[in-house]
């Protein structure tokens, strides 16, 4: 037989000879030439006891120049792809990168190294006969570190069938860019890619395809991320142009993740909420205690100063604006405010008092009461001090009538009976302690929580 030596001439001889004693042997019924015949068989079926080399001189490995590509010089050989992903093994933001483990296979045909067969069966071998033969050059584009697994050996496989088909598979961890946008950020989903391509040969010399479609990409159901959902897998496929070398076939894996929103929930947006919240309270508390008020502005700033900075820390320098800085810096706008607010408060107060002291300066003197007496006027008395001036008659409250910078006594206590000088007294008590509230305080508890309602409302509408 042209093409086969001496040696694999008698291998196959002694293979036909078993087969053919062994159904002799069934056919009358004789067990012990049987074992005999598949006795012989077994001994010769282990290639390695046959003939030293085997391997290389069945496959003809030194008879072929391997370093170009199969049907050199002729049309572009046409190489199958297919890919299953084994783990995604982690996102970074602040690197934009992703991190996948697979698993990845070639397919092609590769007639120089086709063998003769009579059950048309495969042979497999690891990665010690890949180094002797031509393989697809396949890369990673945008790859920034990638590597073969090699424990406990290389974890490569090649198989070969009779009539020069072959089967490359080979386990991979790779970590590849990708460009994410993060203006929605942590509302937002992701879409990398993984995207496969020949390094030397152009789409004249080497076609890559998907060897079965979207078929030809799949995925451990176990695969499972953090902070991101899953949502799809597919593939794509296109031409890839360079200026200096031509076009080449690139296949892509594409998955899209969308980040889980909870951890963010409960790390940025709800204590963020919480301080804006709790500005307000000082807007309950009473104008005068000027430290409660302070204290409790400064301290509020400051914990959404510390909540920016972490968010910030975690995430890369982009010079666009995400949506958590919105939500942040808008909350810190409101916890800012509220610190103005009783900054603008007290200044109204200090300047209202301050009237009313030389108001009280100017009628002190001519007044015709006592000077606990005048302080009434201004709110600051007791009731005893109401109750001093139910002692002075109409008519003394008509004398002094008569001078007109003492129209304010003449005003306070000009009612005919004692209870209604009480019953407006007690008025008068009771809006000056109203007074101690100040009007901007008032219009703050309505105008502040319905405005972050409505920002809220906008915000989450918008991004969610």
């Amino acid at each position: 037989v042209p093409g086969i030596v001496p040696a694999e001439l008698l291998l196959l001889w002694l293979r036909n000879w078993a087969g053919s004693c062994g159904t002799w042997a069934q056919r009358h019924q004789n067990n012990a030439i049987a074992v005999s015949c598949s006795h012989i068989f077994k001994k010769n079926r282990d290639l390695t006891k046959a003939w030293k080399g085997k391997t290389e001189q069945l496959l003809r490995v030194d008879e072929h120049d391997f370093t170009m590509r199969p049907a050199f010089g002729g049309p572009a050989i046409p190489v199958g792809v297919d890919v299953q992903v084994e783990s995604l093994d982690g996102i970074s933001e602040v690197d934009m990168d992703f991190t996948m483990t697979l698993y990845l296979r070639h397919y092609w045909k590769d007639e120089r190294l086709s063998f003769p067969s009579t059950n048309n069966k495969s042979m497999t071998f690891d990665g010690r006969l890949v180094k002797k033969i031509w393989v697809p050059d396949v890369f990673f584009v945008h790859s920034k570190r990638s590597f073969i697994h090699d424990t406990t050996t290389d974890n490569i496989m090649l198989r070969v069938f009779p009539d020069g088909h072959v089967l490359y598979s080979m386990r991979i961890t790779v970590t590849a860019m990708c460009n994410m946008d993060f203006s929605h950020f942590p509302l937002d989903s992701q879409t990398c890619s993984l995207e496969l391509e020949s390094y030397a040969y152009t789409d004249e010399d080497l076609m890559l395809y998907w060897k079965n479609g979207n078929e030809s990409l799949k995925t451990d159901e176990k695969i499972s991320l953090s902070q991101f959902l899953i949502q799809k897998f597919h593939t794509t496929s296109r031409l890839a142009f360079y200026s200096s070398t031509g076009w080449y076939n690139r296949l892509y894996i594409n998955f899209t993740l969308r980040r889980h929103i909870f951890f963010f929930l409960l790390q940025t947006y709800f204590p963020a909420t919480l301080m804006v919240m709790l500005s307000w309270v000082s807007f309950w508390i009473d104008r005068r205690a000027v430290p409660a008020r302070v204290s409790l502005g400064i301290t509020t700033v400051l914990t959404m100063s510390t909540i920016i900075t972490g968010v910030n820390a975690s995430m890369p320098r982009v010079s666009y604006i995400k949506a958590v800085d919105i939500y942040l810096w808008v909350s810190f706008v409101f916890v800012f405010l509220s610190v103005l607010e009783y900054a603008a408060v007290n200044y109204l107060t200090t300047v209202q008092e301050r009237k009313e002291r030389k108001l009280r300066e100017r009628f002190s003197c001519s007044c015709g009461i006592p000077h606990s007496k005048t302080m009434m006027l201004d709110g600051n008395y007791s009731e005893s001090d109401a109750n001093s001036l139910a002692g002075y008659t109409r008519n003394q409250m008509v004398l002094e009538e008569e001078k007109p910078e003492k129209m304010v006594v003449h005003l306070a206590m000009s009612n005919e009976s004692n209870s209604s000088r009480k019953r407006g007294l007690k008025g008068h008590m009771g809006l000056r302690i109203i007074q101690n509230t100040h009007a901007i305080d008032k219009y703050s508890r309505l105008i502040f929580p319905g405005t972050y309602i409505f920002f809220n409302l906008i915000y989450w509408s918008v991004f969610s």
